[in-house]
């Protein structure tokens, strides 16, 4: 039985430090952890209402993916990404997620494709009610999801990974200024598109929100966030 507890004992830390590493991202994604600045593990703990522990194994999780780096005796600093690095992932993305919604868009069935559907709507009524970790949780469910359905497991971990390194920068200001719902719109668009079996269209779709969402970038740069930096926002 020893063995056993210890084994429990893995898992409960294991699913702590996924659950600090989700906290983490939603907290960068949403612009309250800035790039550039320096954070200690501690510092984050204390805010977060865990120990020291797991923060540092989440962001050394983070520093993996490319998202902090480690800076001796301080912490760990949140990389910037340049817009030559954004133009870059969402070329990737466009070769990768293009085309493959097209062969989706003729192989899935209809019903596989109408099970996403919820997620779609919940994306939607995320952004109109400015709930911006909903939000990002229900846009990753809904294209990771869908792109599951090419079967193509490496396909659909090498996206989320170019999710995560381009992430979406200044979403507080582009909600408060009520720009995200036009883009969250575009799910219920292309799946429509897709169950009517119109992969051209579905393509042509997935192309335009690709480059809606690298203008939201861009427009996230530039919108203030209208508010004090405080909570995660704070640095070392």
């Amino acid at each position: 039985m020893g063995d056993l507890k210890q084994h429990s004992l893995i898992k409960a830390q294991e699913r702590l430090r996924d659950q600090v590493g989700h906290a983490l991202r939603a907290a960068l994604i949403a612009g309250e952890l800035r790039p550039g600045s320096v954070y200690s593990a501690p510092g984050l703990a204390a805010e977060l209402g865990v120990s020291a522990t797991p923060v540092r194994e989440a962001m050394l999780d983070l520093a993996r993916e490319g998202l902090v780096e480690p800076v001796r005796n301080k912490g760990f600093r949140i990389t910037e990404v340049s817009e030559r690095d954004l133009d870059q992932y969402t070329e990737l993305r466009t070769m990768i997620e293009v085309p493959t919604i097209g062969r989706i868009t003729e192989l899935a069935t209809p019903e596989q494709l109408e099970a996403l559907r919820p997620v779609a709507e919940e994306i939607v009524a995320s952004a109109r009610e400015h709930n911006l970790i909903g939000y990002l949780e229900a846009d990753r469910r809904f294209h990771l999801s869908l792109l599951a359905l090419s079967g193509n497991d490496r396909l659909v971990e090498t996206v989320g990974d170019l999710r995560k390194r381009s992430r979406l920068y200044g979403l507080t200001g582009l909600d408060e200024a009520g720009k995200l719902v036009s883009s969250a719109e575009e799910h219920i668009e292309l799946l429509d598109l897709m169950i009517s079996g119109d992969a051209a269209a579905a393509e042509a779709c997935m192309v335009r929100h690709l480059g809606h969402v690298r203008s939201l970038w861009a427009q996230g740069r530039d919108e203030p966030v209208g508010r004090p930096p405080g909570g995660l926002g704070s640095g070392v």
